[in-house]
């Protein structure tokens, strides 16, 4: 066989392998959106800067890709940027070569990611990395124009690549020069935006767990409901605890990879249920050993507020665990003003968070006045600055922030709650904003505002229809509760964040008894055996007060900083045209749920990929036949 065929066949079989790693990963719709789009910009870098021979900003931005979502989407992301921008290069042998090359840069920056452990890459030791993705992408270009030399050892070799130093030198400065100028910042709002997608989705689950505080006040008045709530919960848990992955985390649907985001929502929920997330465990990897091995970005305000409520949850201390205090980093991030990034969302789980973690109500005035100074006209919170659209979501949050610091019977919650009142749906349900379709994630928001409130929320009827009726009415008989109607999307997640409802358990969520005295993850050999160490002083503000949802923590509709909420994008105005609302655009449905249904494009790009390898390697033989 020779040179060409053989590389030819290698190629093939590695850029197979690549895609079907991708599609095994199971890309939500979201994910896969942003895949595409972050093709699209490195194919306008590359012609942007096509009268500069071979600087231009492709590698980094592969590179980046990889580093903020994982090797499998980078992978994605420099093959069909490769394939993608040679439509207007041209078309030839060098393709597949170029798809692998920078697929492979998007592999190395998803192993720096994993190295990196979610800390922040520094600004020099970015671009040095860059600037070597650079000479690494030129020496496997070298390699392809070294198969169709007459003799193939070592000192041909070096012929070809002494021959194109100057063009691989080029290209690594030009990497340099990008990473130096904009890496850090890309790279920050790749991590933020890809966190928008979860967190979005984590409202949906929030919404179950407001639902499940619905259900409470239903099943007072009737004990019928009441049997019913109990069942539904039982059958929620059995059905997010047989979801767990053998890593101790869960994603977003069953056999999806975990994530950060969705074990914090799902194990918040477990611990809402009765159930110590310690407890569920899958061999020796719990929920909590899985987030000490995932730990959150020292400057992600979002996940950090996610994770402290979490392992409140858990009994595990937030200022001791992993040898890092995430109280103290979230302290660390609050401005003079009282505020997390300027952002009600933020600031609301800030509050939220801190609570968890033992701060006074008095100790948070300034947060808790900033907040209510976002407040609009019509009562409601959006997710930034007051100015910006209100929704159910963020002003379900801030009701429980702002009670959570013994603040529930001031005019900024009676006007929020007003606010509620007039955006329910006829089904009973909330939509991210007025006249959306209901979902559960915004009406679980709402639910578990009313409770802080001390509201009861079957007191909201529509057409005989309760938030709490209708959250109940989007479980299936498996267990899980659906996103909406028409989409059953990142359903473990859902029905994770509804069993705090069903359950009718503000956050922060008090750690539930162990099941056995010891811990089965090695994770909590550190963390304390017992229930709590140093169970935080529930704040002192009634119990409902910590009953804050920790949906922001992951879950508001926010901008490229969003913890996960559902919010529409028309308050981000950071958002990233290409991202869907996490709330109401939901990947359509059912489908949603295997968490991609782009097998059918997987396959298709993968075959042209096998096509135009092949058509390269006619193409070499009759080009060196000729030569012949």
């Amino acid at each position: 066989m020779s040179w060409q065929l053989a590389s030819a066949a290698v190629l093939a079989l590695v850029l197979a392998a690549g895609l079907a790693w991708f599609e095994r990963t199971r890309p939500s719709a979201k994910v896969v959106s942003l895949v595409a789009t972050l093709a699209a910009l490195a194919v306008v870098g590359r012609i942007a800067f096509a009268p500069f021979p071979n600087v231009k900003p492709t590698t980094d931005i592969v590179l980046f890709a990889g580093l903020a979502m994982g090797a499998a989407p980078g992978f994605a992301v420099g093959a069909i940027t490769a394939l993608a921008s040679n439509v207007f290069f041209g078309q030839g042998p060098w393709t597949p070569w170029q798809m692998v090359a920078w697929g492979l840069v998007g592999v190395f920056g998803g192993v720096l990611g994993r190295l990196l452990r979610g800390r922040e890459p520094a600004r020099l030791p970015l671009a040095l990395v860059c600037a070597a993705a650079g000479f690494g992408y030129g020496a496997l270009l070298d390699f392809y124009q070294w198969t169709l030399s007459a003799t193939h050892n070592l000192a041909s070799y070096a012929a070809v690549s002494g021959t194109s130093f100057p063009y691989n030198l080029a290209h690594a400065v030009g990497n340099f020069v990008f990473a130096l100028a904009i890496g850090p910042a890309f790279v920050r709002a790749l991590r933020r935006y890809r966190r928008r997608f979860e967190v979005r989705w984590a409202a949906p689950a929030v919404a179950a767990t407001l639902l499940a505080a619905l259900l409470v006040p239903v099943l007072a008045a009737n004990p019928q409901a009441a049997g019913a709530a109990a069942s539904a919960k039982s059958k929620a848990l059995k059905y997010v605890e047989a979801a767990q992955n053998v890593d101790g985390g869960f994603g977003g649907a069953p056999r999806q990879s975990s994530s950060s985001l969705f074990t914090g929502w799902v194990a918040l929920g477990i611990a809402a249920a009765g159930e110590n997330p310690r407890d569920v465990h899958r061999g020796k990897a719990t929920p909590i050993s899985y987030t000490r091995g995932h730990l959150p970005n020292a400057s992600d305000v979002g996940e950090l507020e996610r994770t402290i409520l979490m392992l409140r949850a858990a009994g595990v201390s937030a200022q001791s665990f992993g040898r890092r205090d995430f109280v103290a980093q979230l302290k660390a991030l609050r401005r003079p003003d009282g505020s997390w990034e300027r952002l009600a969302d933020h600031t609301a789980f800030g509050i939220l968070a801190l609570r968890a973690g033992g701060a006074s109500p008095s100790a948070l005035r300034t947060s808790a006045l900033w907040l209510e100074r976002q407040q609009n006209p019509d009562g409601g919170f959006g997710f930034g600055q007051k100015g910006g659209s209100s929704d159910a979501d963020d002003t379900g949050s801030s009701i429980q922030a702002l009670v959570s610091v013994g603040r529930g019977r001031k005019p900024a919650v009676r006007k929020a709650v007003a606010y509620l009142r007039k955006a329910q749906n006829a089904d009973g349900g909330f939509g991210q904003m007025k006249q959306d379709d209901s979902n559960a994630q915004s009406t679980s928001w709402a639910v578990q505002g009313l409770v802080a409130a001390r509201v009861n929320p079957n007191s909201l009827r529509r057409n005989r229809h309760t938030p709490i009726s209708y959250i109940t009415s989007l479980q299936q008989a498996n267990g899980a509760v659906r996103y909406s109607r028409t989409s059953a999307q990142s359903p473990v997640w859902v029905t994770g964040q509804a069993l705090t409802a069903l359950s009718r358990k503000p956050f922060p969520v008090v750690a539930p008894k162990r099941r056995s005295p010891v811990t089965p993850a090695k994770a909590q050999s550190k963390p304390a055996a017992t229930p709590a160490p140093k169970p935080i002083p529930k704040p002192k503000p009634a119990p409902h007060k910590s009953s804050v949802p920790i949906a922001h923590a992951a879950k508001k509709k926010q901008p490229l900083a969003s913890h996960g909420q559902t919010i529409a994008p028309a308050k981000r105005p950071q958002t990233v045209p290409t991202a869907p609302a996490a709330h109401r655009v939901v990947p359509s449905t059912a489908r949603a749920e295997k968490g991609s249904g782009h097998g059918g494009m997987v396959a298709a790009l993968a075959a042209f990929a096998a096509a135009t390898i092949l058509l390269g390697a006619y193409l070499t033989r009759r080009r060196l036949s000729a030569r012949a």
